[in-house]
C-alpha cells in the first residue's frame, strides 16, 4: 500500500509517522513545499521574543532525523499543483522548476494554511512581515535588531498577533495593535473578557485599537507608517497577523468539495472523494457540542486529526468526536488566556438558551508566594445546566482551569457534576477547592436563583444605572457609593435603605457581594443585585452624591496623570506624555481638541517637556483619557516609576555633541513606555544633555547623560604660537601655554566640551574620544543634590542605554520605598554603585519579578 501526504508540518508528519508504526510494509512518501518539515508553528512568537534563542529550536526534526526515525520517505521542494482522484496521481513541482506525477493508493492532503495578506498598497514593502514559518519569525527578529526598530505595529489582534506584540514589548519596542474588528481576540472570548484582557494589555504599554481597517502601508524604501479608518500609525516593524486562508487552490478543479476553501471531511477524515482524506488546517472539522461544521486551525487539532486518520487507514476505525475551540495563549508576562467550548454569544447564535458567571477566584492557596488570581467566566446551558465552555485570565497556568473542562466537555457533564470531584491540591499549585469547581459553585448560586447578579456585560451596558452602588469592601474605597459594614448587616437590615430599593452591592471580586446579598434577602430586601467580579473586574463609575472627592480617589487620578487644581475639589489638569517635547501635528490637533472638548481649552507646558489639559472636570477625566488614547496619546508621568526623559536641543544647539532627541526618544520607548508597569521605591527621572553646559541639568536629574568630546594634544604639530587659539576657545580656562610655549590641557577641570576641538590651525589638538558622561544619584526639589559622574565615558549609545537599564534595575534591587536614586547612593556609597552598574553581575529577570512598594506622592 503505497500512502502520499502532500504537507510535512502537524498533520502531515504525525500522520504519516504513525501509519508506519501501525504498518511496518506500508511505502509512505511526503511531499511538502517547504524545506523545513515538523516545525513548531505555534512557538514562532516565542522565538520573536527571545524566549526560543535559536532557529533550531523552531525544528522539531529535520527532513533526515524524521526519515531515519520512522522509516518514512521525505522529499522537500515540492509544491502539489493538481490532483486527478480518477488516476490516483498528485502533479508537482519541484524547486529546480522540473514537474512530475506522484502516484498513491491513498492521499492524505495536508497542506495547511497559508497567511492572508490584504489586497493593499505596501505590503511588499521591507520591514513589513507574515508571521507563519520559521523564516518569517527569522525574519523579523533578525530586522528589528538591524534596524535598531523602536516603534512596531501589529494588524490583527488573534493569537498570532498578540503573541507577537507580547515578544516584540519584550524587545523593548513600543507596540500598536490595530483589528478592523470591535474586539481583540473575536470569537475566541465574550466581549466582557476580551476587554478585561485589552485594559491590562493597555496597562503595560501596549496601544490597542479597534474598528480600525487596515487601508495601505506606506513608506520610501521601508515601512514607515500604516494607514487605517481610525488614521495612520507610525512603524518601523509590521506583522500582518490578521488570519489565515486553508493552502487548496491546487485542489480546484479535482472534484474534492470544500466550502470557503476547506476541504470537507466526515468523521473519519474522509472526503468526497475515493481513497482522499484530509487533516489539519486545510480541512473542515465539527464542533463536539454543536455538531455544526467548525474550521480548527490549531496544532492540537491538527495532530490529533492525522494520528486518527492513520489509525483508520491501518485497521482501527477511529472517528474524530469533534473540536472544542480549545486555545491558550500568553498575552503578557502576568496575563494568560485560555479557552475552550462555546463563547456565551456563539451559545445564542446556535439556539441555546446559556447562563453564565464572571468571577474572581484564587489560582493558588492565597497566602501562598506568588499567588494571584483567575478571572473566569463559566457557561452553562440555562434549562438542563450542561456545562457548555469556559474562558479563563490570569497569571497563574489557565490551561489546568481550561483541561479539566474540556474532559467536562467531552464527558456531557453538568454543572453539578464538578461539585465532588477529587481534583489535585497543595498550596504551591491550586486551592483547596479547585479554582473551576469554585466556578461551578457561584453558577449553580446564580442558575438557582441563590446569587442574583448583573454580569460584567449587562453593568457595561448600563443595565445597572437605576440600582445605588453599596461599597461592601472591608474599607470604604469606592468613590461616591455608600459604604456599609458587612459584619453589622442583620435583622434589620441597613438604616436608611427601603427593602424594595434596588442596590447593587459591589466588592473586590464578588464573594462579599453575595454574602451582603444574603443577608439582606434574610433581612426581607427584595431587589438586590451583585456585579460580578466587583472592582477588580469591573471599572466601577459612581456620580458623586457630594461635592468633595475622596483622597483615594484623587490619589488613584493622580496616578493616572491627573492632578488636581488646588482652587476647586473635582478640576484636573491632565498630563499628556510626549516623547522629549516632541509631538506631531496630528497628536498636537488631538491634544487642542480634547482640550476644547473636555477642558477649559488652555494647554501648558511642565518643566519636563509633557503637555497639561487644564480645567478638566471629574466627571470627563476618563473620556478625555480615552480620547487621547485613540490619538495615540496618553496621559501619565506620575508614580514610583520612569519618569518621562527630558533632553535639550542637541541638534539644533550650536554647542551640541550628541542627537540628544534621538537619543532620548530612545530612552523614552524602552524606559518609559517599556517599564512602564514596573514598580520603583520612588520615581526615577533621566536627562539627557548634548554638551557640558548642562542646560537640562542632566546633574540634577536620578540619572543623567551628557555628551563629551575629549580633546587630544599632539605637542608636535604645536608650534607655541604667541597668541594660542586653543586657549582662545577653551570658556573653561582649562587650556594654557606652558613654560615651553606649548599648549596644555588640566585634564582633571577640562569638562569636555569639545570646543578646543580643531581650533588649533596646525591640528595640534584634536577629537581623542567622543561620548557620553553618565550622572548618578542627582536630584532637585526640596532636597536638592548634584549627581557624580561615573569613571568611565561611554562610547555607544548601547552602552548608555545598558547602563541606564543596570541602574533601574539596581535601583529596584536595592533601594529602600520611599528613597530617591540620591539616597540610595549616598546609603550604599558611590564606589559600590558604580561597581554595580559598571561590573558585578545583574539578574534581570528575578529583579522584576521582586514585589516593590513606591513611595512617591507625586
Amino acid at each position: 500500500m503505497r500512502y502520499l501526504i502532500v504537507g510535512g508540518v502537524a498533520a502531515g508528519t504525525k500522520t504519516a509517522a504513525k501509519i508506519k508504526r501501525c504498518d511496518r510494509d506500508a511505502e509512505v512518501k511526503v511531499v511538502t513545499k517547504g524545506q523545513d518539515i515538523s516545525y513548531a508553528g505555534c512557538g514562532l512568537p516565542y522565538y520573536v521574543s527571545g524566549d526560543i534563542p535559536t532557529r533550531e529550536g523552531l525544528i522539531v526534526n529535520t527532513p533526515a532525523a524524521y526519515a531515519g526515525l520512522t522509516g518514512v520517505e521525505v522529499e522537500t521542494g515540492v509544491e502539489a499543483t493538481a490532483l486527478d482522484a480518477a488516476a490516483h496521481e498528485v502533479s508537482v513541482r519541484r524547486s529546480d522548476g522540473t514537474v512530475g506525477v506522484e502516484k498513491y493508493d491513498r492521499l492524505i492532503v495536508a497542506t495547511g494554511a497559508v497567511p492572508f495578506v490584504p489586497p493593499v498598497p505596501g505590503t511588499d514593502l521591507p520591514g513589513v512581515f507574515c508571521m507563519r514559518t520559521p523564516d518569517d519569525a527569522c525574519g523579523l527578529r533578525d530586522y528589528v535588531e538591524r534596524e535598531a526598530a523602536r516603534r512596531a505595529v501589529v494588524v490583527g489582534a488573534g493569537f498570532i498577533g498578540l503573541e507577537c506584540a507580547e515578544g516584540l514589548l519584550a524587545r523593548g519596542l513600543s507596540v500598536t495593535v490595530v483589528d478592523a474588528m470591535p474586539q481583540i481576540l473575536p470569537n475566541v472570548f465574550d466581549r466582557e473578557m476580551s476587554d478585561f484582557a485589552k485594559r491590562q494589555l493597555k496597562a503595560a504599554g501596549v496601544r490597542v485599537v479597534n474598528g480600525a481597517t487596515l487601508t495601505g502601508l506606506s513608506g520610501e524604501g521601508r515601512i514607515r507608517s500604516v494607514e487605517t479608518s481610525a488614521g495612520s500609525f507610525p512603524a518601523d516593524v509590521v506583522v500582518l497577523a490578521i488570519g489565515i486562508r486553508p493552502a487548496t487552490r491546487w485542489l480546484e478543479g479535482s472534484g474534492v468539495e470544500t466550502v470557503k476553501g476547506c476541504v470537507l471531511v466526515n468523521e473519519y477524515g474522509a472526503t468526497n472523494l475515493p481513497d482522499v482524506y484530509a487533516a489539519g488546517d486545510c480541512a473542515e472539522v465539527r464542533n463536539f457540542i454543536t455538531g455544526e461544521p467548525q474550521w480548527s486551525a490549531m496544532g492540537s487539532t491538527a495532530n490529533i486529526c492525522g494520528r486518527a486518520i492513520a489509525r483508520t487507514l491501518t485497521g482501527t476505525p477511529t472517528a474524530y468526536p469533534g473540536a472544542l475551540g480549545t486555545g491558550v495563549v500568553r498575552l503578557l508576562p502576568t496575563l494568560n488566556g485560555g479557552r475552550t467550548g462555546l463563547t456565551e454569544e456563539a451559545a445564542v447564535a446556535a439556539g441555546m438558551e446559556p447562563e453564565s458567571v464572571v468571577c474572581v477566584v484564587d489560582d493558588k492557596a492565597h497566602y501562598y508566594p506568588g499567588s494571584s488570581s483567575f478571572f473566569i467566566k463559566l457557561i452553562a446551558c440555562r434549562k438542563t445546566h450542561r456545562l457548555l465552555g469556559v474562558q479563563v485570565l490570569g497569571a497563574g497556568a489557565v490551561d489546568k482551569v481550561v483541561d479539566v473542562m474540556v474532559t467536562a466537555l467531552y464527558q456531557k457533564m453538568r454543572v453539578e457534576d464538578l461539585d465532588l470531584m477529587d481534583l489535585s491540591y497543595a498550596p504551591p499549585f491550586s486551592t483547596a477547592i479547585h479554582p473551576l469547581v469554585t466556578a461551578g459553585y457561584i453558577l449553580e448560586n446564580k442558575l438557582s436563583g441563590e446569587l442574583e447578579s448583573f454580569s460584567p456585560a449587562q453593568y457595561a451596558s448600563g443595565e445597572a444605572a437605576s440600582y445605588e452602588v453599596l461599597d461592601v469592601l472591608p474599607a470604604p474605597t469606592i468613590p461616591g457609593a455608600r459604604w456599609v459594614d458587612l459584619t453589622k448587616i442583620g435583622p434589620d437590615g441597613i438604616e436608611g435603605v427601603a427593602r424594595d430599593a434596588k442596590v447593587l452591592l459591589v466588592c473586590a471580586k464578588g464573594k462579599r457581594g453575595y454574602f451582603a446579598q444574603n443577608r439582606l434577602k434574610a433581612a426581607g430586601y427584595t431587589a438586590t443585585r451583585v456585579l460580578e467580579g466587583g472592582i477588580t473586574f469591573n471599572e466601577v463609575r459612581v456620580p458623586r452624591r457630594d461635592s468633595k472627592l475622596p483622597a483615594a480617589e484623587i490619589k488613584r487620578l493622580k496616578g493616572l496623570g491627573c492632578l488636581q487644581d488646588k482652587r476647586y475639589d473635582d478640576v484636573f489638569n491632565i498630563r499628556v506624555i510626549t516623547r522629549n517635547g516632541k509631538i506631531t501635528v496630528d497628536e498636537q490637533r488631538a491634544v487642542a481638541e480634547a482640550a476644547e472638548r473636555f477642558g477649559s481649552g488652555e494647554v501648558t507646558m511642565t518643566t519636563r517637556l509633557t503637555l497639561e489639559i487644564q480645567g478638566v472636570r471629574y466627571e470627563q477625566i476618563e473620556p478625555c483619557i480615552a480620547f487621547l488614547q485613540d490619538h495615540g496619546l496618553d496621559a501619565g508621568g506620575t508614580g514610583s516609576k520612569v519618569r518621562p526623559v527630558v533632553s535639550c536641543k542637541g541638534t539644533t544647539c550650536q554647542y551640541g555633541l550628541i542627537d540628544t532627541f534621538e537619543l532620548s526618544e530612545k530612552l523614552h520607548e524602552r524606559f518609559y513606555v517599556g517599564y512602564h508597569g514596573v514598580e520603583l521605591p520612588h520615581k526615577f527621572k533621566i536627562a539627557v544633555g548634548g554638551c557640558p553646559n548642562m542646560c537640562v541639568k542632566p546633574d540634577l536629574n536620578d540619572l543623567g547623560i551628557v555628551g563629551q568630546r575629549v580633546p587630544q594634544i599632539d605637542l608636535g604639530k604645536c608650534r607655541a604660537c604667541k597668541v594660542c587659539q586653543v586657549v582662545r576657545a577653551c570658556p573653561m580656562g582649562d587650556a594654557q601655554v606652558g613654560a615651553d610655549g606649548k599648549v596644555t590641557i588640566d585634564a582633571a577641570a577640562c569638562n569636555h566640551c569639545g570646543r578646543c576641538v580643531g581650533s588649533c590651525p596646525f591640528g595640534a589638538v584634536e577629537e581623542g574620544l567622543a561620548g557620553y558622561k553618565v550622572y548618578i544619584g542627582g536630584r532637585w526639589g526640596k532636597k536638592t543634590a548634584h549627581g557624580r559622574a561615573l569613571d568611565k565615558i561611554f562610547t555607544s549609545e548601547d552602552e548608555v542605554m545598558g547602563v541606564v537599564e543596570r541602574a533601574i534595575l539596581f535601583f529596584r534591587d536595592e533601594g529602600e520605598s520611599g528613597e530617591r536614586f540620591a539616597d540610595t547612593v549616598a546609603r550604599l556609597g558611590f564606589d559600590y554603585v558604580q561597581d554595580k552598574l559598571l561590573t558585578a553581575p545583574i539578574d534581570k529577570e528575578a529583579i522584576l519579578a521582586k514585589d516593590v512598594t513606591g513611595g512617591a506622592t507625586c
